[in-house]
């Protein structure tokens, strides 16, 4: 997953004519954001009849970007015993992920947030301000991609109390010596 490489010895996905991991969830992230885009406009047009369409695919989108978000944290949770993982790299695929991958998680992630709120504008105080969860998909299945395939560097081991005390002593001990020199000029 994370590890693989390709023929440039980078991470797979960063040579174009390498296959991208993970494109089931690139595909379910682009294809929920067409359709959520074409309902809402479409809703926005013709106000009446699809704005309860529109208010359940916005919710829909919403309780299943919250499962998958939830999923993508307890994966990196896991993976962060070895990887330093942060939000950033995590849920917006800053440095995690080839390119390509985050160019596509991140303009569907744009492309939600903008059409939610064009959509909300055009009719303000109507049940198309529901519209403005639903980027939480596109948020989910980010965090899902990076924390499946994404790249992390190595985390480095962290001292126990024992450790930071010897550590601490050493410290104090080679300080010690310099610290009389000094108070002997």
């Amino acid at each position: 997953m994370a590890d693989e490489k390709n023929e440039s010895g980078g991470p797979i996905g960063t040579d174009p004519a390498q296959p991208v991991a993970g494109k089931g969830i690139l595909r379910a992230t682009v294809i929920g954001t067409a359709v959520f885009v074409v309902v809402g406009f479409a809703a926005a047009i013709v106000q009446g009849a699809l704005t309860g369409v529109y208010v359940a695919l916005s919710l829909f989108e919403f309780l299943v970007g919250m499962i998958v978000f939830a999923l993508a944290f307890f994966r990196a949770i896991d993976r962060s015993r070895t990887e330093a993982i942060g939000i950033g790299g995590l849920f917006f695929a800053s440095g995690t992920a080839p390119k390509r991958v985050q160019t596509t998680l991140m303009v569907s992630l744009t492309v939600q947030v903008v059409a939610s709120i064009v959509v909300a504008s055009l009719h303000l105080y109507t049940a198309l301000a529901f519209g403005v969860l639903a980027p939480m998909w596109a948020l989910g299945f980010t965090g899902l991609w990076v924390a499946a395939y994404g790249t992390f560097p190595e985390r480095t081991p962290e001292l126990s109390r024992v450790g930071r005390r010897e550590e601490a002593r050493r410290v104090h001990k080679q300080s010690a010596p310099k610290k009389a020199a000094d108070d002997a000029e």
